[in-house]
């Protein structure tokens, strides 16, 4: 059975996608980036909009029952790859070993922002 979660986890978009659908114990994210509450980009230094990113990707996995210590797989997109050591570093502050699979790509997002993520994670039997 396939689960929609659509505009009701994460923050709403005009554009035709749902922020996350849950398909049985697994929850793919669509690419969150730096924006509010409301969907509007807030533009940062590379450091405050990969935190803003991770916290909007962690709203979203915490709203179905998960975290991101249960993310199996990322995806990040960097806008400048001189920004790729400190994203590295950075990302070690939210991910641990075992570290989820993970693809990174550069040059690929437009001038309104610097990095955007999505996920795939697990969402653990409720106890």
């Amino acid at each position: 059975m396939i689960e929609y979660r659509g505009n009701s986890v994460g923050a709403g978009s005009p554009l035709p996608f749902s922020p996350a659908t849950v398909v049985g114990n697994l929850i793919f994210v669509s690419g969150q980036a730096s924006t509010d509450q409301g969907g509007a980009i807030v533009a940062d230094s590379f450091e405050g909009e990969f935190r803003r990113s991770i916290e909007n990707l962690r709203r979203i996995l915490r709203e179905a029952g998960t975290d991101l210590h249960q993310a199996v797989q990322i995806r990040a997109y960097v806008r400048d790859a001189m920004q790729l050591g400190l994203y590295n570093q950075l990302y070690r502050e939210y991910f641990a070993e075992p570290y989820p699979a993970r693809t990174t790509l550069t040059g690929c997002l437009p001038d309104s922002i610097q990095f955007e993520i999505d996920c795939v994670a697990v969402i653990p039997p409720a106890v």
